[in-house]
């Protein structure tokens, strides 16, 4: 008589593995990358540099003062300083193809794919001059206002001037519009759905001392809760 086949036990690695799997996406999602209060945001009486954070739904850009960045020495400066007129700059940065086309975004789908899909694109930093306050041009459901510290206005300007590309000896315009004040100079970084524009602007305003968490930096209103997270400590009462 012939003995029955026994079955054969699971270890039970499946569980453990997708537990495991589910755990290291939590921690990626609620990562925080410290900050520094001290740069962060300057005393209401105290020396500081006004900045905003404009938000059109996807993307984000800084308005900065001009005249603090053109007395900056430095490449960042002298990019600042070839601008047509404005007294703010608004920053931003992007791959080095869709971030310049003005086409409808519809004739751009295979580009948007080739830029997120597609390793180490090319990526061009804006700078495009505003006459206007962008308290003016701006709803305050897309911006954010805040004030920075000197210190944390350095070492975000420093930031952002890392990411230039200088390799000839000075800052180099990549691509510009016809008709508009706007310039795209080269950038040493590279584009794709790893390091997306909300990431770079999210790494600017973490230089700056502003708490930000990198995995969720992927949509632009985690950047606009991260400045209210701030305010809201900053507000909190201290032991």
């Amino acid at each position: 008589m012939r003995r029955p086949k026994r079955r054969r036990e699971r270890t039970g690695l499946g569980p453990f593995v997708a537990g495991a799997a589910a755990g290291q996406i939590a921690a990626l999602w609620t990562w925080t990358a410290p900050g520094d209060r001290g740069r962060w945001r300057a005393a209401p009486d105290g020396a500081g540099v006004e900045l905003h954070l404009l938000d059109n739904g996807f993307h984000t850009d800084l308005a900065v003062p001009r005249a603090a960045l053109e007395a900056r020495p430095g490449p960042l400066g002298a990019a600042v300083r070839v601008l047509p007129a404005g007294d703010w700059i608004l920053i931003g940065w992007g791959d080095a193809r869709f971030y310049v086309d003005q086409s409808p975004m519809e004739s751009r789908l295979a580009d948007g794919a080739r830029a997120f899909f597609r390793p180490g694109n090319a990526s061009v930093i804006m700078l495009d001059p505003a006459q206007r306050d962008p308290r003016a041009l701006f709803a305050e459901e897309g911006r954010r206002s805040f004030r920075l510290t000197p210190a944390g206005f350095e070492a975000m300007a420093t930031h952002i001037e890392s990411s230039l590309d200088v390799s000839s000896g000075a800052p180099r315009i990549a691509a510009a519009r016809a008709g508009d004040d706007v310039l795209f100079f080269a950038s040493r970084e590279t584009f794709s759905i790893a390091h997306l524009c909300n990431h770079w602007t999210a790494g600017v305003l973490n230089a700056a001392g502003l708490p930000v968490r990198p995995f969720r930096s992927i949509v632009s209103s985690e950047l606009m809760a991260a400045i209210d997270r701030a305010q809201l400590d900053t507000a909190r009462p201290r032991a």
